[in-house]
């Protein structure tokens, strides 16, 4: 790892590797890979060095999942708190060799609500996922978080996670698509309705576009599509509005959940399973004994034409969990500044003298 993290405790082992032309990729497609990972309170930059090679770049974020970016801005969910992050550098301008510095500007405490899914409102503003209440909620200047959504079949806002709400996509500009694990209105329901239970529902009017779904999640609006995780069955597709049914594009080795899509390509993040109630007896275990493969954590990149894995990034060592993942473009090599070194003691952007603010 590239951070410089004093500690008189070495860390556990980490191997983070690129298929061969992974970075090829990075460089054809001018983007570079935000992702993020609960089990090790971890949120990961993946880019190129100067030379071509990959560069990997972590900072610690207690618990961080649900991370998204526009322009300048970028949010990131951890245990208890929202942290809005800005890239102070110019354009064109580098520091360390990195083109984009992201300083934790704000942060906004929520509680421990369980956090998933983020996305980012043309204003700058986040919109995102609390799961344990069963909304879609924004910040709130006095408030833990302002909901602004929850799905018609909740009866009340109480801290039962009742349906696992989790994926939220905007389309235009503004939150529309939410998946959820099932259509129950009691505590932990949901853990009953893994397999098939799961749908996609439209906020706009309220409705469900897509039903049948085991644990979906990470739904995103591109190309006029609604695509989206199959958690449970390991697959990549869309929801086709004719027959209101997901379809199927590709199958990753994994349980996935983190999806980010650039021009023709999906970037979907892949875990290994953990051995308890919420991942046992799923159907891509089954698929994954027919196809004589172990579950996978990483990165795989799809093509969305044919469907086929043209890349990878693979995650082995004490990460075997992974939850959001973002493609970034026009960034070659961005890095962040963290709490557990000095560096933001000293990192600073100013504004210009602007006395009009106190005639305000």
């Amino acid at each position: 790892m590239e951070e410089s993290n004093p500690s008189t405790t070495p860390e556990p082992l980490l191997r983070i590797d690129g298929s061969r032309l992974f970075t090829r990729w990075l460089e054809q497609e001018r983007v570079s890979l935000i992702f993020t990972t609960y089990q090790a309170s971890k949120i990961f930059f993946i880019g190129l060095k100067p030379d071509g090679s990959m560069s990997v770049f972590e900072r610690t974020f207690d618990r961080c999942m649900g991370v998204a970016q526009r322009g300048r801005t970028l949010w990131l969910a951890s245990r208890f708190q929202l942290w809005r992050f800005t890239d102070i550098l110019e354009t064109g301008q580098t520091h360390d060799g990195y083109d984009a510095l992201y300083v934790p500007m704000t942060g906004h405490t929520t509680g421990d609500v369980d956090i998933h899914d983020i996305a980012i409102l043309p204003d700058g503003r986040a919109v995102f996922v609390v799961t344990l209440f069963n909304c879609v909620a924004t910040t709130g200047e006095n408030d833990s978080f302002v909901p602004i959504w929850k799905p018609p079949f909740i009866s009340r806002l109480v801290a039962e996670d009742r349906c696992h709400i989790n994926g939220l996509a905007l389309d235009q500009g503004r939150p529309r698509y939410v998946t959820m694990v099932s259509r129950t209105d009691v505590v932990e329901g949901w853990r009953e309705h893994r397999v098939g239970g799961g749908v996609v529902m439209d906020m706009w009017n309220d409705e469900v576009i897509c039903t049948g779904l085991s644990m979906p999640h990470s739904p995103r609006v591109h190309q006029g599509k609604v695509w989206l995780l199959n958690a449970g069955s390991g697959e990549l597709g869309f929801v086709d509005p004719k027959s209101e049914r997901f379809e199927p594009v590709a199958f990753c080795p994994g349980f996935l959940r983190g999806l980010s899509l650039v021009g023709n390509y999906a970037v979907v993040g892949m875990s290994k399973a953990r051995e308890n109630r919420s991942f046992n007896d799923l159907p891509f275990h089954a698929r994954l004994e027919r196809e004589k493969v172990a579950p996978r954590c990483g990165i795989q990149i799809v093509d969305l034409k044919s469907g086929a894995a043209t890349h990878t990034l693979t995650v082995e060592g004490v990460v075997d969990e992974l939850y959001d993942v973002v493609a970034v473009s026009n960034q070659t090599r961005p890095m962040a500044l963290g709490f557990r070194s000095r560096e933001i003691h000293h990192i600073l952007k100013v504004a210009d003298l602007n006395p009009d603010l106190m005639r305000a």
